[in-house]
């Protein structure tokens, strides 16, 4: 087995994966991520236990237990340089040898969970409302720089996206990638279903005008329009293609999960979300630690 570089595969002087800080007993292989450092202590304050809590610039990460279950909450900042980071260090943690710096022979797939905010692109998700992603849909060309391959219907819905955006190339090359059936399938009752488009920015990439003008005006009514046989545009955000993309490359089982803070087509943004996000934070723990 090849040995993967120093230079490649960071360590800091504790032996801990370089980003993250963590070492491997230190993860549980139930992960839950959000993107605000400050949303990991609001995810672990529901623990029974906290075993540790590791910090290195903006990735804070506490372990913990609810009753015999394991779960790991971690920050991975906005965007998806961020989640690049995030998911190469999580599986690096189970799947490479620390000591002789290899692939292991044997995977250990991850379940992991991000937990987050997004808008509303459709007018019957209203805000403080809940999104469980079927796809993340990326137009931050993150995936573009890994080797891919895309079932039929994968494919199928990104060409009928292109089509309908005229989205040029100037602009991003999508790509698409599916949950993971085996955590989705208990985040139905109470979730709203739909693609997630995750966006590489907060202003123009998600529509939004301030003092710059836009190089596609219509772009969040072409979100909203776009409908590919029952699938159809929920929401969008800036994290989830990645987590997708990346956890399905890996052998990870991946969900998404948006608190709704803002509606796009009706112009409303939610009265708490803080309260709409810790609903949603006691109802994962609650599904994951059964």
């Amino acid at each position: 087995m090849n040995r993967i570089a120093e230079s490649e595969f960071i360590l800091n002087q504790r032996g801990a994966v370089y980003h993250l800080n963590l070492r491997p007993e230190e993860l549980a292989p139930t992960i839950i991520t959000v993107g605000d450092p400050d949303r990991v202590g609001e995810v672990s304050k529901h623990f029974d236990q906290v075993e540790g809590k590791f910090q290195h610039r903006e990735f804070v990460t506490h372990t913990g237990r609810i009753g015999q279950k394991r779960i790991s909450v971690v920050s991975t900042g906005i965007g998806t340089d961020n989640i690049d980071i995030v998911l190469n260090e999580l599986d690096a943690l189970v799947n490479i040898d620390f000591d002789t710096r290899t692939v292991k022979s044997t995977h250990t797939p991850l379940t992991i969970v991000r937990v987050g905010t997004s808008g509303s692109l459709q007018a019957d998700i209203p805000a403080d409302s809940f999104v469980a992603s079927t796809h993340g849909l990326g137009i931050d060309n993150l995936l573009n720089f890994y080797q891919q391959k895309n079932n039929p219907e994968e494919s199928e819905i990104v060409g009928a996206f292109i089509n309908h955006t005229k989205l040029g190339n100037n602009i991003a090359s999508p790509y698409i990638a599916s949950a993971g059936p085996s955590v989705l399938k208990h985040f139905v009752e109470g979730f709203h279903h739909g693609i997630t488009v995750t966006c590489p920015g907060f202003y123009g990439p998600q529509g939004r005008v301030l003092r710059l003008g836009l190089f596609n005006t219509d772009w969040v009514d072409q979100l909203t329009s776009f409908q590919y046989g029952n699938h159809r545009i929920t929401n969008f955000e800036m994290e989830t293609s990645g987590i997708y993309g990346l956890g399905k490359l890996l052998g990870h089982h991946c969900l998404s999960l948006s608190a709704i803070v803002a509606n796009r087509v009706n112009k409303q943004f939610s009265k708490d979300g803080a309260a709409a996000v810790e609903k949603l934070i006691i109802k994962t723990l609650e599904i994951l630690s059964a």
